[in-house]
């Protein structure tokens, strides 16, 4: 009986893997012939993304999909560099952290207490080049990424305006689709709780499902974050045993090497930046001590 459902389930892969692999190919076609960074971003794996983005309909996918091409000719997220928005990183209010996840997922710190500056334009190139530093740093074969976001420090005074937040969540579920695996949200302070149920209805489905708010003294919500993460790589201030400290400056020398590795990928020749070390065009780095 064992070796009969274990053939079933096997054909079921085979078949969901055939029915992809149709369903790209019928995609393409669509799509039609591309070239330059469009071509170098619609990889299978992008396609697969997207399609899966818009429950495997082939005609939203592709709306979907040329809506971002659109958005990449005009935005031009690839060619964001560190000194450009490093002023926006000085507080540590969102970086790339130094560890993955359990699946070896690429991990984002998000830290809304933090916030340091006024400009949405300013702050949104931010975000968006860190998830495509986050997107540069993936693994082979992995395609989704992961948020901590710690609320120490938030309150009402720094809240995120509502026409932000709902640009971050257009940027994420309309140009970044199936890029992010899961959300934790550690503990938000109650007052968060009114703006949450506004946020919330600008995410689809999908979205929502992967956002899981963590409660220090709720013990299925702390294991649930332990489940996805190694106890021993998570910061303290998010429930772990690792000691950490943003370090802008050695942060910004990683971002600066990231940006020729950037500039490689996408087919551009650029030289190593010297603005690393002093104000704005400074970056940084985590330092990291394990708990004992």
């Amino acid at each position: 009986m064992f070796h009969r459902w274990s053939n079933s389930s096997h054909q079921d892969q085979e078949s969901s893997e055939l029915y992809a692999e149709n369903k790209i190919k019928e995609l393409k076609g669509a799509t039609g012939p591309l070239s330059g960074r469009g071509l170098i971003y619609c990889t299978d794996a992008c396609l697969k993304r997207y399609l899966e983005a818009r429950n495997w309909n082939v005609d939203k996918a592709k709306k979907m999909l040329e809506d971002t091409l659109k958005w990449r000719s005009n935005y031009k997220p690839e060619e964001i560099r560190w000194p450009e928005v490093a002023m926006e990183g000085e507080t540590g209010k969102l970086y790339r952290a130094s560890f993955h996840d359990r699946q070896g997922r690429t991990v984002l710190i998000l830290r809304p207490g933090m916030q340091n500056t006024a400009s949405m334009d300013n702050q949104m190139r931010h975000l968006v080049y860190l998830l495509e530093n986050a997107m540069l740093n993936l693994a082979p074969g992995q395609e989704q990424m992961a948020w901590l976001i710690d609320f120490t420090g938030w309150s009402l005074t720094n809240n995120v305006p509502l026409k932000s937040a709902r640009e971050t969540i257009n940027i994420l579920q309309n140009h970044y689709p199936e890029r992010l695996a899961i959300a934790f949200l550690y503990n938000p302070p109650r007052v968060f709780e009114a703006f949450w149920k506004i946020v919330k209805y600008f995410l689809d489905t999908k979205t929502f499902q992967k956002v899981k708010f963590v409660y220090p003294k709720k013990k299925d919500s702390v294991e649930l974050m332990k489940s996805y993460f190694d106890e021993e790589n998570l910061p303290k201030e998010l429930g772990g045993k690792s000691v950490m400290s943003y370090n802008h400056e050695e942060f910004s020398r990683l971002m600066v090497q990231d940006d020729l590795k950037c500039a490689a990928f996408w087919g551009s020749d650029e030289k190593p930046s010297n603005h690393i070390a002093k104000g704005h065009s400074a970056a940084a780095v985590c330092n990291e001590t394990p708990g004992t």
